[in-house]
């Protein structure tokens, strides 16, 4: 299997080869199973809260639980867009932007492999919620 350095220095004809197909499915399953153990530890954590009387601790009980299942709530929808691009990766699809079909690029799969938009589409489309939201 390639290594990350590899991967980096490979020529652009070689994008999405089937080695580099392998790597960024071993990436993905890997990611996936991290954010699963973690899910898992939040679940737990969740579920044995501990005991409290006084009323200060029971409100900082309430503010730390708040934010485990905001945090556990983000790790589904990561779980969502790590199965979203094994099914990419499936059907020949991983690596190239949705809109254009353009490579996304390697460096940016490296950082955010579940991405499914180049640069460029990802900024135009953040600099319209931005104008909309205003």
């Amino acid at each position: 299997m390639l290594t990350e350095q590899q991967l980096r220095k490979a020529p652009k004809r070689d994008y999405m080869n089937p080695e580099q197909q392998a790597f960024f499915k071993h990436h993905l399953l890997s990611l996936k199973q991290e954010t699963q153990n973690h899910i898992e530890q939040i679940k737990q954590q969740l579920a044995q809260p501990p005991e409290c009387n006084d009323e200060a601790d029971r409100a900082q009980l309430e503010d730390d639980m708040a934010i485990k299942l905001r945090l556990a709530d983000r790790e589904y929808k990561l779980l969502r867009k790590i199965d979203a691009a094994l099914r990419r990766l499936h059907v020949g699809e991983y690596g190239y932007c949705q809109e254009t079909g353009e490579p996304i690029g390697i460096e940016r799969l490296l950082i955010r492999p579940t991405a499914e938009f180049g640069t460029d589409v990802k900024v135009i489309s953040e600099e319209k919620e931005k104008f909309y939201a205003d």
